[in-house]
């Protein structure tokens, strides 16, 4: 088979699955997690049932598959937040956008319960801990965060305190959340 026709199968095979995602969330934000269907899903993309249906076997595959679209979309965030800085500003630029993202998230209980269930959210938060903990780790070797405890652990720690953040009404409650959260992991006497 020639090149271009496996490119455009693959370009329709996103095009669809992105439209069916991108259709999903608008369902659930208007109608919660118990008023949607698959036949709605189908009518808001624009794909008929039949084609749905040859995507996803259900509407719990949907929700998985745009949640895994949503991590990996917010790891991808993060990557670039720590690019962008300079390393002093690094830690506290990617801690911040952390923040931010868990504070956007609008999951409903059950919507929640079901997602964060899934094994992409093992994953996602693999990489997101390794992640941190190399920022640390380097944090750590220009003497800006502590060296008495090991990166991991600290990672750990940033990750737990700033998850709080969801439930702050304000960015300046945020902030005051960051600035607590590096205060624990700066050296003593700094």
């Amino acid at each position: 088979m020639p090149k271009i026709w496996s490119e455009t199968i693959a370009a329709h095979r996103d095009a669809v699955r992105d439209a069916t995602l991108d259709a999903t969330a608008k369902l659930v934000a208007e109608h919660g997690l118990t008023g949607v269907s698959m036949s709605q899903i189908a009518k808001e993309s624009g794909i008929g049932r039949a084609t749905l249906y040859k995507y996803f076997p259900d509407l719990e595959s949907i929700l998985v598959a745009w949640h895994e679209r949503q991590i990996g979309a917010h790891l991808h965030q993060l990557a670039e937040a720590g690019e962008a800085a300079t390393p002093p500003q690094r830690l506290r630029t990617v801690l911040r956008t952390y923040a931010h993202l868990s504070r956007r998230q609008e999951h409903g209980t059950d919507l929640a319960s079901l997602l964060h269930q899934s094994e992409h959210i093992v994953q996602a938060y693999s990489h997101l801990n390794d992640f941190l903990t190399a920022l640390i780790a380097e944090a750590a070797d220009r003497g800006e965060v502590r060296a008495d405890v090991p990166a991991p652990e600290l990672a750990a720690y940033c990750l737990h305190a700033l998850t709080a953040a969801a439930g702050l009404g304000s960015q300046a409650a945020v902030d005051r959340l960051i600035d607590v959260t590096l205060d624990g992991i700066r050296p003593a006497g700094s």
